[in-house]
């Protein structure tokens, strides 16, 4: 496994070389940046690692930084002082998010659900790698199984057992056919509507997007809105603008 620690921080950085060392003597640490500009140029010169251990706060700005200059498709693992970046990190390619100090058993377990996404990912009947899959190479596929993470945990969810999806507070969320709600690891509802079956998904409006099989009925509003009703709990009506409202009846008609 190679790893790229980006931390400004020399002790900190030298204790995670020592502790990923002690963790799995096949972790390779290819290389340790200090800032979002020597990362950057870094990772324009190299291939991407397996995993990026990344620090947010970095001497010359924030490390999120490093994502709108370059391509990351990689795993993250979020490495701070402060809980207050955590519905930011998640926006990106991250898998976990440790506070510091941060101990053995946290980077242990941190480093195996990394491991057991990737043995997930390549294993079996999937056929693109967990880098592939938490970046957007693959825009173009249609999903049969969303990442979504339950707690700490992470585990999948076939994209056919999913309810609707919605965002709140920059967050994707997903509930299935059993009334269960996930954090989906995906970064917004537009790059998970491009790898949805236009056919069973429909955008309903900036919060949500819903499923065909799952649509219990619905009825007009004053100026040619729509409002849907699902077979599942929703927290507030679902609107469907005026604007929207005959693309919606075609889609539904055909569904």
């Amino acid at each position: 496994m190679k790893v790229l620690i980006v931390e400004d921080e020399r002790p900190a950085s030298e204790n995670l070389v020592e502790e990923l060392q002690a963790i799995d003597d096949n972790i390779n640490v290819v290389a340790g940046c200090n800032s979002v500009d020597e990362t950057v140029r870094w990772l324009s010169k190299n291939p991407q690692p397996d995993l990026i251990l990344m620090d947010i706060q970095l001497s010359d700005g924030l490390s999120f930084n490093i994502f709108k200059a370059c391509k990351i498709t990689c795993p993250v693992i979020f490495t701070t002082a402060y809980d207050k970046y955590l519905s930011q990190a998640f926006e990106y390619s991250s898998i976990d998010y440790l506070l510091k100090p941060i101990s053995q058993d946290k980077l242990r377990n941190a480093i195996r659900k990394y491991k057991n996404l990737q043995s997930h990912f390549t294993g079996g009947n999937h056929s693109y790698p967990l880098p592939d899959y938490l970046g957007s190479n693959h825009h173009d596929r249609k999903r049969s199984r969303i990442l979504v993470r339950k707690g700490v945990e992470f585990q999948t969810v076939r994209i056919e057992d999913a309810g609707y999806f919605f965002t709140e507070h920059k967050l994707i969320f997903l509930v299935d056919k059993e009334n269960r709600k996930y954090m989906a690891e995906t970064t917004n509802l537009s790059d998970l509507e491009d790898q949805l079956d236009k056919n069973i998904f429909y955008r309903a409006n900036r919060k949500y997007i819903i499923n065909a099989n799952y649509v219990k009925r619905f009825k007009p509003l004053e100026r040619s809105k729509i409002s849907v009703e699902l077979t599942l709990p929703v927290n507030e009506e679902i609107i469907i603008s005026q604007e929207n409202s005959a693309s919606f009846k075609k889609w539904i008609g055909e569904s």
